[in-house]
C-alpha cells in the first residue's frame, strides 16, 4: 500500500506503458454527474420504474433479469437508454487521459464519457461487450471515432482502443448487465473467449491502473482479472477506504498496490505530474 503516486504511474502513462481502467466512480470526479455514478444508484433508478421483488431491488444484476424474464430484454434496455440519456460530461480526468498516447483504455461502465472525452480525435475506435441475448454470435462490436461499425481488423491501425466490456449507452446502446448476461461471459472468459484479440495484444507487457473501481463481488473481481491476464506483474488501484478480505485477497493475488487516498486527490496529483514530474520522482 502507498499513499503517494509512484513516479512510474504518470511516467508510464505519458509513455503509453500504463493502461488505465476505470469504472463508475470516476463519473463524481467533479461532483455530481448527468449519469448514474455506480450500481447502487442505477438499480434504484431501474426498479423505481418497474416493480421487481423486494429482496433483488439493490441486486443490479438479479434486478436486470426478472425485468428481462417479466417484462422483455426491450423493456430492460429501454430503462438504461433512459438512465443514460444524459450528456456525457467529461472530467479533467478524462480529458487528461484522453490527450496520452494511450494504446488502450479500459472503462468498465455504461456511459459515454470518455468516449465524448475522446471525441476531438479521429485515430480512435471502440470495442464493446455486446449481450448474447441480442447477438447470439458475437461477444463485441467495433465502431471507429463517428460511430459507424466497424471490423475488427480495423482495430490494430486506432492509435488507441476503449474498450468497453460491459457495453455503452453510445453509440449502439449494448448493455451487459443481467445475470443472463454475464452467465453466458462467464462460461467462456477463463478461456479468453469474450475479450477481444487486440486487446490481448495491448496488454501484453503493460501495467494497469485501477480508478473508480471496486472489487467487492466475484462479477468485478473476474472481469478485472480475465481483462488484465497475460499481461505484466505490477498494477496499482486507488482505493481510499479499507478493503474487504475478499479485495485485499485479490489485490495481493494479481499484484496489485493499493494507493490508499482519495481519487481526488490521486487525480489532482496525476494532472499536476503532467508539467511535475521531477517533483513527484522525488517524493517517490
Amino acid at each position: 500500500m502507498t499513499t503517494h503516486i509512484p513516479a512510474s504511474i504518470p511516467e508510464g502513462l505519458a509513455a503509453g506503458q500504463v493502461i488505465p481502467y476505470l469504472g463508475p466512480a470516476v463519473l463524481g470526479l467533479e461532483g455530481s454527474t448527468a449519469v448514474p455514478s455506480a450500481p447502487e444508484t442505477l438499480v434504484e433508478m431501474i426498479t423505481a420504474k418497474v416493480t421487481v421483488p423486494h429482496k433483488i431491488r439493490k441486486n443490479l444484476t438479479a434486478a436486470g433479469q426478472y425485468i428481462e424474464n417479466f417484462k422483455h430484454r426491450k423493456t430492460l434496455v429501454s430503462l438504461l437508454k433512459e438512465a443514460f440519456s444524459g450528456k456525457p460530461e467529461p472530467t479533467g480526468l478524462h480529458g487528461y487521459l484522453a490527450s496520452l498516447p494511450l494504446p488502450l483504455i479500459v472503462d468498465a461502465w455504461y456511459d459515454a464519457t470518455m468516449a465524448e472525452a475522446l471525441a476531438g480525435r479521429s485515430d480512435f475506435g471502440q470495442v464493446q461487450g455486446v449481450s448474447r441475448a441480442e447477438y447470439l454470435a458475437d461477444w463485441v462490436h467495433y465502431f471507429r471515432a463517428d460511430g459507424t461499425p466497424a471490423e475488427a481488423g480495423e482495430a490494430a491501425q486506432w492509435a488507441t482502443l476503449l474498450y468497453k466490456p460491459l457495453g455503452s449507452i453510445a453509440p449502439a446502446s449494448n448493455f451487459i448487465l443481467s445475470d443472463s448476461d454475464y452467465v453466458e461471459v462467464l462460461t467462456e472468459i477463463d478461456i479468453q473467449t469474450p475479450i477481444p484479440e487486440r486487446v490481448k495484444e495491448l496488454r501484453a507487457g503493460r501495467n494497469f491502473l485501477f480508478l473508480g473501481c471496486r472489487f467487492r463481488n466475484q462479477l468485478e473481481r473476474t472481469y478485472a482479472r480475465q481483462i488484465m491476464k497475460r499481461s505484466s506483474d505490477r498494477h496499482w488501484a486507488v482505493l481510499p477506504d479499507e478493503p474487504t478480505r475478499n479485495e485485499a485477497r485479490f489485490l495481493a493475488e494479481q499484484k496489485i498496490e493499493r494507493i490508499d487516498m482519495p481519487l481526488a486527490d490521486f487525480v489532482g496529483q496525476l494532472l499536476a505530474s503532467e508539467v511535475a514530474l521531477p517533483a513527484i520522482a522525488e517524493v517517490a
